[in-house]
Order: C-alpha cells, then structure tokens, then sequence
C-alpha cells in the first residue's frame, strides 16, 4: 500500500482538486462541504442514518454479485467497509451538511466514496486508486441516489423510531405509576379554567398515560410504512442500469442486512417521487409531541404556585429559577419539554411543504425532510427520558388542598343536580358564589337534604366513578 500523503489528488466532472491525506471522502464530498455551509448539522451528527447507509450499500454490493454483476474480491471488500461503519467507525468521514442541494446526491457520494477508499485499503491499495474499485462503478452499481437516499432515511428513521420506543415507554410508566399513587386524591376538575366536576388526581394522569401509549403505538404503526422502500428504482423507479432481478435480489439483502422486515414498495415510479410516508412519520412524531406538550402545560398550571397559583402539585425542584427573586423554583422540566414539542411540530410543517414541493418523477427537498425526521425523532425520546426521570417520577400531590377545592368550589352541586333538581341547584351556586360559603354548608342549613344523604351524595367515588357503582349496592 502506498505511503500516506498530506494530500491526494482527485478529479471528478467539474475538474480536479487537493483531498487531505487521511480523509476517506473525496472530491464530490469535498465540493458539498464547500457549497453547503448552513445548518453546521453534518451527517455524522446522526449515527443512525450514517449506519442506514452502509446498510443500503452493502445490501447492494452482495445483490450485485448475487446476480454476477460484482465480482467477489469488491463485494467482500464493499461488505467490510460497511461492516466498520455499522460498527460506529469511519462516522466523522461523514462532513456532508444534512441541508443541501441535489435531492441528497451529496449524501450519497459521500457514502460512496467513504466506502470506496476503506475497501481499497482493505484490497491493498491506497486511497483514490479508484482505477482498483470505484465510488460509482462499483460501490454505487445498479443504483441513483434517487434509491438509494430515500431507502437509506427510511431505514434509519425506522430504526431510530424503534430505539426511542422505550422512552416513551418509559414516560408512560412514570404516569401510570402516578396514576395508582394518586388514586385516592380527590381534586377539581377544570373546563375552559373552570370549575367542573371533581375527578381524581389518578384519573387525571392515567388520562397522561393514556395518551402517551397512544402516541407510542401511532409513531410504531408510522414508522412500519418506512420500510416499504424504492430501492431498485434506481433514477426514476423504471430501475435503468440494474441487472434483471435486482429489486428482488437486494430487497432480500436489504432484509438481511438490517434485521428489518423491509419490503418493495408496489410501485417503484410513486416511490421515488411521492413522500407519502415521511408525511406520515411527520404527522405521528407531532401527534405525540401536541399530547406530551399539552400534558407540560397541565403541570405547569397545576404546579403553578406555590401560594397564589392552583399548587395542586408540587414537581421536584431543580435548580434556582430567577437571578433576582430568592427561592423561587421554575417548571424548567415541562417548560424545555414544551419547547422540544414545538421544534417537532415546527418540523412537521417543513416536512410538508417539503413533500408537497416534489415535481415530476423526484423530491428534491429530501434532505430536509431528513434533518427534520431525524431531528423530531431524536428530540422526543430525549424529551421523554427527561420528562419522565426529572419530573413524572418526582411529582408529589398536595392532596389537603385538592380536597380543600374541591369541598369549596361551586363544582359540587352539579353531583346535587339530580336530587335538588336543576333550578335549586342553580341557586344554591349563585349563592354560594356571591357570599363565599360553600355549597355544602348553605344546602344544610336550607334543610333541602340530611347531611348523612348529603354525604351520601358527595362521597368522592360517586363524584368521580359513578358509572362503577352497583344500584342496590351501596
């Protein structure tokens, strides 16, 4: 193998230029680096999609020479290289801004040519000896960028999607093991920031759970679709410069490769220029961030206090919350958790410009599509993991004051409606709104009802679990 050099010379249709010594990219990788300085976010900050790639590329080299388009000694070389990479080498050879031009030709390349100089060295031969095995002939054979981009998000999305399942899971748990300890703690139900009805403090986070295991299972469901790829369909989906049998060959490849049960899409023309299934990745990732942000809302109002707000619920204090008031605590928790909700949701909008932007057989705005999946997915399991370590899990009730609203709000009387009737009932709120006694003082001392069936009445199971109760039974 040759002796390193500080730099190499590589060319490619636009002429020739220096490639540092060391690097595995090469001149195409160079020229985007140069061309695309914007978002500072380089393909590299996400492994997942770095590791997508290599598994498209090595799906493609072992179908090649399944279908005796590759020989062995670049198939097994290829394969190697892209072994590495799945093993979380060679990632900062990966520069490439995830925001740039070409539909992610950029992105491709750089891949191309990253495994194209480790497969060479791994033969023998130095860095930009492509004459041995090259970026495009070989490492990108029977393939666009137009496949293999796509392919490659998907399966990374997918997989980042499954690895962020056990944080949601985990922020589930936190609520539902909430949900029992607060079983018991009677509290004020809220509508439009109104008294209600009372409910359970339990009931409430159980409600939490609820909605996150059903974000849990959207995001799933989303994230199934991803794996119906257009790989094959190399520039327009009619598959031109594939060997016959290619599809088939490298969906079978593309299976073993990544452990997924990927699948080829029906129609390989839609698939590469519709972006069907990013909208829908899109739209679950801001379904779960719209319920988790509502939920940081709800306990920031309930924590809201100490003395002037609701206070029903006291968050474990973190850190000081202001430079010039002593001893306050902010909701920093829900509070940054809301702003994470925001960016996904922010990148759903993008996501959909962006699909809807696509003309004629291609999408050229792929790669922000892909920063802003990437983004979203990586952003919610972080959130989840916070939310639930730093903040559900601490969460302690104020139960002497849920009751206190609770035996003081002029809520109750509804529970009194169907015995006093609508007209009393009305009436007895009135009242106890303009002289601020309560609702349960004032119906005993008009004698409308004994206190044992006004207690009867009011006892927190019937006000919050009356369709459980068994008539006769009482």
């Amino acid at each position: 193998m040759a002796t390193a050099r500080s730099t190499r010379k590589e060319h490619d249709s636009l002429g020739e230029r220096d490639i540092p010594g060391d690097a595995y990219y090469g001149v195409q990788t160079l020229r985007a680096v140069e061309n695309f300085p914007l978002s500072g976010i380089p393909l590299s900050a996400f492994p997942e999609f770095v590791k997508a790639l290599a598994i498209v590329k090595k799906a493609c080299a072992l179908a090649n020479h399944d279908l005796g388009n590759l020989e062995e000694s670049k198939k097994t070389a290829i394969a190697a290289a892209c072994d590495e990479i799945l093993a979380g080498k060679l990632h900062d050879q990966f520069p490439v801004d995830m925001i740039q031009g070409g539909a992610g030709t950029s992105t491709n390349m750089n891949a191309n040519e990253v495994i194209a100089n480790r497969a060479l060295e791994i033969l023998g031969h130095a860095k930009g000896e492509y004459q041995f095995l090259h970026p495009n002939d070989d490492v990108n054979r029977s393939q666009s960028t137009n496949d293999s981009y796509p392919t490659a998000v998907k399966i990374g999305v997918a997989r980042e999607a499954m690895a962020s399942a056990n944080a949601v899971t985990k922020l589930r748990d936190a609520f539902q093991v909430k949900a029992k300890e607060f079983a018991d703690v009677l509290k004020m139900g809220r509508t439009e920031e109104q008294d209600a009805v009372p409910m359970t403090l339990g009931q409430e986070f159980h409600a939490y759970a609820t909605m996150i295991e059903d974000a849990r299972l959207r995001v799933r469901e989303a994230g199934s679709l991803l794996l119906h790829v257009n790989q094959g369909a190399t520039a327009i989906g009619t598959g031109i410069n594939s060997p016959p049998g290619f599809t088939a060959a490298v969906v079978k490849r593309l299976r073993e490769v990544s452990g997924l049960p990927i699948e080829s899409a029906g129609d390989l023309v839609e698939a590469t220029q519709g972006a069907g299934e990013f909208v829908h990745m899109s739209a679950a990732l801001k379904r779960a961030a719209v319920q988790i942000s509502k939920i940081c809302r709800d306990l920031r109002l309930m924590s809201s206090g100490p003395r002037a707000g609701f206070g029903e619920i006291k968050l474990p204090p973190l850190q000081p919350g202001s430079s010039i008031m002593p001893g306050k605590v902010n909701p920093v928790i829900p509070e940054v958790v809301n702003q994470v909700c925001y960016q996904v949701i922010g990148n759903d909008v993008t996501v959909t410009m962006a699909a809807e932007a696509g003309v004629l057989e291609l999408n050229a705005m792929e790669p922000i599509m892909a920063l802003s999946l990437f983004q979203s997915v990586r952003l919610l399991r972080n959130a989840c993991h916070v939310l639930a370590d730093k903040c559900v899990s601490g969460i302690v009730a104020d139960r002497e004051r849920c009751h206190d609203y609770v035996y003081h709000s002029i809520g109750i009387v509804t529970a009194l409606n169907p015995v006093l009737g609508y007209e009393k009932s009305a009436a007895i709120a009135k009242e106890a709104l303009a002289t601020g006694r309560s609702v349960y003082e004032l119906v005993l001392e008009k004698k409308w009802m004994k206190k044992a069936d006004l207690d009867e009445v009011l006892k927190p199971e019937k006000m919050t679990q009356p369709r459980n109760l068994v008539v006769g039974n009482e």
